[in-house]
């Protein structure tokens, strides 16, 4: 009972503070990884995902990727690695001076290097009450690749080239969780915030583990992205995911 009402609080907490949007989409993020601990101090992972977006009805991405991580003392912890991500980027129309459109390109799948690295430090209270914060640099790297657009003046198609292009982001999360080893459920809520050169997105999310076992643990959540300041070319709406993942450790 008393786990249940620790959950309530933090969504109580988080809901707070989220910003209120008129304009914003729903979607699914959907995970599942596998972890090998290599010794006490050491795990390595594997991991794939999905996501939809456009009120669940478009698949948006899927991922995988390769890393580990290294028990650095009792509180703080490195990870690094990897992940192969194939996006499903939106469509675009430009338009004239006059408001008449010029160019449309449709929705056309990439693909995207990334690499990482992480610390995280954590501290426990007594009352198993854990807050966390993690600061993870990522650098994604999209390779050029050439699409179609529709050209209203010729009315015709045209191949477009989109030039590779690199970024490099800094995240930071802070998080508090109910971490007792001997409950069914870990509830948990962090704020996540996107850096590059300024702010670009924020993500609210609040949820619980579930421990199924030794080696078996499910994920359920509620995500709040709210969008910042973004170029047009990487322009998303603000998003309600809901999400589900599976862990399992061998």
């Amino acid at each position: 009972m008393h786990m249940f009402k620790r959950l309530a609080a933090m969504a109580t907490i988080l809901a707070s503070v989220l910003p209120v949007t008129a304009q914003s989409e729903g979607g699914m993020v959907l995970s599942a990884e596998a972890e090998k601990k290599i010794d006490k101090n050491l795990s390595v992972n594997l991991e794939a995902g999905m996501r939809t977006r456009n009120d669940f009805k478009t698949m948006d991405r899927w991922s995988l990727g390769v890393g580990a991580e290294y028990k650095l003392t009792s509180w703080l912890k490195a990870d690094a690695g990897y992940v192969l991500l194939d996006d499903n980027n939106r469509e675009k129309t430009t338009y004239k001076a006059s408001g008449a459109e010029n160019k449309w390109r449709p929705s056309y799948w990439s693909i995207k290097h990334r690499v990482y690295a992480s610390l995280t430090g954590a501290y426990k209270f007594s009352n198993n009450i854990k807050l966390s914060l993690r600061e993870r640099w990522q650098y994604t790297y999209r390779p050029e690749t050439t699409t179609q657009r529709w050209d209203y003046d010729e009315d015709e198609w045209e191949e477009k080239v989109m030039n590779g292009k690199a970024k490099s982001v800094l995240r930071s999360r802070l998080g508090i969780s109910y971490d007792n080893k001997h409950s069914l459920l870990a509830p948990y809520a962090n704020v996540e915030l996107f850096n590059a050169w300024g702010i670009e997105k924020v993500r609210y999310t609040v949820g619980t583990d579930i421990r199924l076992g030794k080696q078996h643990t499910l994920t359920a959540f509620y995500r709040f992205q709210d969008m910042k300041n973004v170029s047009a070319d990487d322009y998303e709406p603000n998003m309600h995911y809901l999400g589900i993942g599976y862990k399992f450790k061998f």
